[in-house]
């Protein structure tokens, strides 16, 4: 019997994770559609459009709005929702693409400013690029859309929903909001699809993404990091480090959280620093491989967190000196 062919939907598949994601699922002979605000395929920050890019079903909707996207869905074997914002002033991301460290200054100055305290998942924000908006409710709303699509073609294993959250490593130089938003939305996922067997939950956890030609600014950072977690790693243990310190200081001087994100985020921004001391940064062709095996209608084993180590044993990479051992268990947070 032939095998079945996939068809997947990606949010925000003209952006920078989401384009990387396109590209994967279609070398593995994935149908792949993509639906954005413009409905424009994806192109290079020379403006240039991949080859690749004329195998994707380019279409314009409003991940919040269901009935500008719900028609595609029935057909589809997974989602893949990667929309989401740094900064609630967007305007960074054009200058990551650009290289233009200037507007990406000025961006980060007007963001880091902007700070807010709304929880409810189930409240639409009234500013548009808001965190509650993009990195929440949006995913939100596509999945309450999925959950109520009736697949066209039977399947044996559960559908797959991916939300691309993130790691705990931006802030006190990124509003706490961030991280909140992303935990807030994988903590909705979760209970949304806890009553439902006939789809499976797979939240994506990277540290800082980069590539070198795409988002030349991120490649200096993502060296310093990929350094300090080196380091980290090859400490012997019980040496005092760099990391450990931040968290010690954390732990004696935060206060006990309050409310929804005690469970969800640690208190202090010292806690995110040492996350980014000791987590390395991950390509965003590494992201998008683990991302589309994830997706993969056989391997319905591939549920929950999965963090930067997660994803690398899901595409099969391996540290120095390290040998994947195929018969162990996937391990993820």
């Amino acid at each position: 019997m032939e095998p079945l062919l996939q068809k997947i939907l990606v949010v925000g598949g003209n952006g920078f994770v989401g384009s990387a994601v396109c590209k994967a699922a279609l070398a593995r002979g994935m149908q792949v559609t993509s639906i954005s605000s413009s409905g424009r395929p994806y192109t290079t920050p020379k403006g240039h459009s991949p080859a690749w890019t004329s195998k994707v079903n380019w279409q314009a909707a409003d991940a919040l709005k269901p009935e500008s996207y719900a028609h595609l869905l029935p057909d589809k074997s997974a989602v893949v929702h990667t929309l989401g914002t740094l900064f609630e002033d967007t305007r960074y991301k054009n200058a990551l693409k650009e290289g233009n460290l200037p507007a990406l200054f000025s961006a980060f100055i007007s963001g880091s400013a902007n700070s807010r305290s709304d929880t409810n998942p189930l409240k639409e924000p009234k500013k548009d690029g808001s965190y509650e908006l993009l990195n929440r409710d949006s995913a939100l709303r596509v999945l309450r859309t999925f959950l109520d699509t009736q697949p066209e073609v039977p399947l044996n294993n559960p559908r797959a929903f991916v939300f691309v959250s993130a790691e705990d490593i931006f802030r006190p130089f990124i509003s706490a909001r961030y991280i909140e938003t992303k935990r807030e939305a994988e903590l909705a996922i979760t209970d949304m699809v806890a009553t439902r067997p006939d789809v499976r939950e797979v939240l994506i956890r990277p540290s800082l993404i980069y590539h070198p030609h795409f988002r030349p600014l991120t490649s200096p950072v993502a060296a310093l990091l990929d350094f300090s977690a080196t380091v980290h790693s090859r400490l012997p243990r019980g040496l005092p480090t760099p990391a450990g310190l931040l968290r010690s200081i954390a732990s004696n001087t935060s206060s006990k959280s309050q409310g929804i994100h005690a469970s969800l985020v640690q208190p202090s921004p010292l806690d995110a620093i040492a996350n980014a001391m000791t987590i390395p940064p991950i390509h965003v062709d590494h992201v998008a491989e683990a991302i589309c095996t994830a997706v993969e209608n056989e391997r319905s084993d591939v549920r929950g967190v999965y963090d930067v180590r997660g994803m690398r044993e899901l595409i099969g990479w391996h540290e120095k000196g390290q040998v994947h051992d195929s018969s162990r268990p996937l391990q993820h947070v």
